[in-house]
């Protein structure tokens, strides 16, 4: 993942070669001529909250992930800035500043301009909280963290060596703490300090190590990966709307499958996503599960790497559809009719992943929407198409139907008629219906339309295929 470019700025270069071991307090200050990192890559909105503060006699830079993708020639989606000022003395200074959070205080300055507003996160400088025993919990898991320090002290309370590097617009230098830009040569992701104790404070730094390193292409240090074998289960005590966040941010960081085979070579992916469980455990009758989610995966990441958007919602509708689709070809074999055995599977299948990670409920409705909408692309005459059309979530039903076509589940002439069908005027449209209306089975389901019993007719199966 380390381009030339990066090699180039640490090749042979003293001023970044330097370890966690040397440190004792004092960071390493890397130069412009050392670094490289590209001015036009920065957020114009952070750099003035960097300038404001400083104007007001306090100290402040662009932290973690933003430094980091910097000095790897990336343009960072999002900025943070740390400083020594308090919350509530940087709000004073700005006018669209909120303070957020309850167990870390920041603040969020808003900046409104011609796309969508950009927030720039600020904090303040976190002190060690080596004696601080009303602010953890018996497990070691901090609960509480309003507690201002030195700078050296917030790099030392930052996770990966790699996020622990704070950037200066003003003077264009890199403040280098615990050897990240050294780590970052050797694409090695390191833990600063005790894995086990930090993993303890925060159980969601295990997931960040797996996000950052399959976003990176790094290598967990041996250090860094020991204790998460025995400690994973400490995720399950995490508050459940972070854990989503967490999850989320992992689904979407544009290098997911990468990041869920991570959770299963750590054994960190059970009880997650129930699909997870069946899909990683190289079960043989999860095949086309498997399959289903890779191709569901690797769309979403070419989309992300593309700069285009994703929906959330989508993304949980394609990892629980396998899931779903079980559940309702074996309500469908009880005898119930299709759609019914379609709804009662939705409610089977949240209600087993609310056992695991909890899905907010905006998306439960999109991924509802997206369901429920795939037997309708088989009725394919009269004004069922036009009113499918009109559907607010057409679209992703739409998306979600050819996914369908592209793993083999549903046979790919139907993904072409609704291709063909978007694309056409009225006249072709017309004509696209009339040989829908002459097909017998009006479906192209790759499975056969189960017969009526006598006692106890049922619907027929358009969408529950094999």
């Amino acid at each position: 993942m380390i381009t030339k470019f990066i090699k180039r700025i640490l090749r042979h270069d003293p001023m970044v070669r330097h370890t966690a071991a040397h440190n004792t307090g004092a960071p390493k200050r890397i130069p412009k001529k050392a670094h490289h990192i590209d001015q036009h890559l920065l957020s114009k909105n952070a750099v003035k909250v960097t300038h404001t503060l400083q104007q007001a006699g306090y100290e402040a830079f662009i932290v973690g992930g933003a430094v980091r993708d910097l000095a790897l020639g990336i343009s960072p989606k999002d900025f943070d800035v740390a400083t020594n000022a308090t919350p509530e003395q940087v709000q004073k200074l700005f006018r669209k500043a909120r303070l957020i959070g309850r167990r870390f205080q920041i603040v969020h300055v808003t900046f409104f301009g011609k796309g969508a507003p950009e927030i720039i996160e600020v904090s303040t400088f976190r002190a060690l909280l080596e004696n601080a025993g009303e602010h953890v919990a018996e497990n070691g898991r901090i609960l509480r963290d309003n507690v201002w320090g030195s700078q050296h002290e917030d790099a030392a309370r930052r996770d990966f060596s790699i996020n622990a590097m704070y950037y200066d617009p003003a003077s264009e230098t890199v403040l280098d703490y615990h050897g990240g830009m050294a780590d970052m040569q050797n694409k090695v992701l390191r833990m600063i300090g005790d894995p086990a104790k930090r993993y303890r404070e925060d159980p969601i730094r295990m997931l960040r190590a797996i996000r950052f390193a399959a976003k990176t292409g790094f290598d967990l240090d041996a250090a860094t990966r020991a204790p998460i074998a025995q400690l994973g289960q400490l995720i399950h005590d995490v508050p459940a709307a972070r854990l989503f966040d967490e999850i989320l941010k992992l689904l979407m960081s544009g290098y997911a499958w990468a990041a869920i085979q991570g959770l299963r070579d750590a054994g960190l992916h059970h009880g997650l996503l129930p699909l997870l469980d069946h899909v990683l455990d190289s079960d043989p009758a999860s095949k086309e599960a498997n399959e289903f989610v890779r191709i569901a995966l690797a769309n979403t990441d070419q989309r992300i790497q593309s700069g285009k958007s994703v929906s959330a919602g989508f993304l949980f509708a394609t990892l629980l559809w396998p899931d779903l689709l079980l559940n309702w070809k074996s309500n469908i074999a009880k005898g119930m009719a299709n759609i019914p055995a379609l709804h009662e599977a939705m409610d089977e299948t949240i209600t087993t992943q609310s056992n695991g990670m909890v899905i907010q409920r905006r998306f439960e409705n999109d991924m509802r929407e997206i369901w429920s909408m795939q037997p309708r692309f088989e009725r394919r005459v009269g004004r069922y198409p036009y009113r499918l059309i009109e559907s607010i979530r057409f679209r992703a039903g739409y998306d979600f139907m050819l996914l369908r076509c592209a793993t083999g589940e549903q046979n790919p002439a139907l993904g072409e008629w609704w291709t063909s069908f978007i694309a056409a005027d009225p006249v072709a449209q017309e004509a696209l219906m009339v040989g829908a209306k002459n097909d017998t089975s009006n479906t192209i389901s790759t499975t056969k339309r189960r017969r009526r019993r006598k006692a106890k007719p049922a619907m027929p199966t358009e969408g529950a295929t094999d």
